[in-house]
């Protein structure tokens, strides 16, 4: 019985379709949001928040601070004891 279970299931894994890319860049700290008749979308592309609002200026859009953000790497402090 628990054959048949998992091919079924591993076929609706395949045919379920693409699989969807990632939203967030984490390279980048600030994000577009667009909104549209024919859909919304996000684009982290930016390096400030003024880069991004020039650029959503007269559009259906906003700028927001991207949650995945990895940020520059952490520099240590003295020797760490």
């Amino acid at each position: 019985m628990r054959g048949p279970i998992w091919m079924i299931l591993s076929i609706a894994a395949i045919l379920g379709g693409p699989a969807r890319a990632q939203t967030y860049d984490p390279g980048y700290p600030v994000c577009l949001q667009t909104y549209g008749i024919n859909g919304n979308y996000i684009a982290c592309g930016f390096t400030s928040m003024d880069v991004c609002r020039a650029s959503a200026s007269g559009r259906a859009a906003q700028c927001i601070t991207n949650p995945y953000y990895a940020g520059a790497p952490l520099r240590r402090r003295g020797r760490g004891y």
